[in-house]
């Protein structure tokens, strides 16, 4: 991510390869294809990187995340988040990655650099353990409502994006990770072990039975 300040930080957290955790990635990608955004806006894929994201955070004056929160709904369900709603401190992780995102947002606070005006678009997830996995049907139907629902957030502010009238020259992310691209080359379930690495899960298991005599 670039180092300069931004007056807008829009990020996209998640991993691509657990399924619906990629939401946040996929989102901040389809931003950033459909729409121009005006200068002080930065679109960034956050991914995992977590306190690594702190400075950067601390340092836009306004911050809209994109992410895949576990609100307890449906799934599929949209949420929008504003300011102190966004939890500094967790009890429970919400995402395979948010406690990070968490531990950012209370370090902010206890540095007093909390962001001044922060908004969280989330989606309540329906598959996570998916190794390799795409976003499930409801999750990436709730794409486009979260990008309009971002592109009004921005323009709240006063940087109002604007509708593309062609495909940008340049990616967001490198060519390979593009959802279309990840989509062509993952292989198919029955050449891939999609939950989890099986030496493990057989150790796991065999500990469990001794364990159960």
């Amino acid at each position: 991510m670039d180092d300069a300040a931004a007056d807008v930080l829009v990020l996209g957290i998640g991993n691509v390869l657990w399924a619906d955790e990629g939401f946040g990635v996929r989102a901040v990608e389809a931003l950033y294809d459909a729409y121009e955004v005006p200068p002080g806006v930065l679109l960034a894929d956050g991914g995992t990187q977590g306190l690594n994201l702190l400075e950067p955070v601390v340092a836009a004056r306004r911050v809209l995340v994109f992410d895949a929160i576990d609100f307890g709904l449906a799934p599929g369900a949209l949420r929008v988040l504003r300011d102190r709603e966004v939890p500094a401190w967790a009890g429970s992780k919400m995402s395979l990655h948010q406690q990070s995102f968490h531990e950012l947002l209370a370090i902010a606070d206890l540095q007093g650099r909390f962001p001044p005006v922060l908004t969280l678009i989330g989606v309540q997830p329906e598959r996570l353990a998916d190794f390799g996995g795409s976003l499930s049907d409801v999750v990436r139907a709730q794409l486009a409502p979260a990008v309009a629902a971002a592109v009004e957030e921005l323009a709240a502010w006063g940087h109002a994006p604007r509708a593309r009238s062609a495909p940008p020259a340049e990616r967001l992310n490198a060519a390979a990770l593009e959802l279309d691209a990840y989509e062509a080359g993952r292989p198919a379930e029955e050449v891939a072990w999609r939950v989890g690495d099986a030496r493990f899960l057989n150790i796991r298991h065999a500990l469990l039975a001794k364990e159960n005599g």
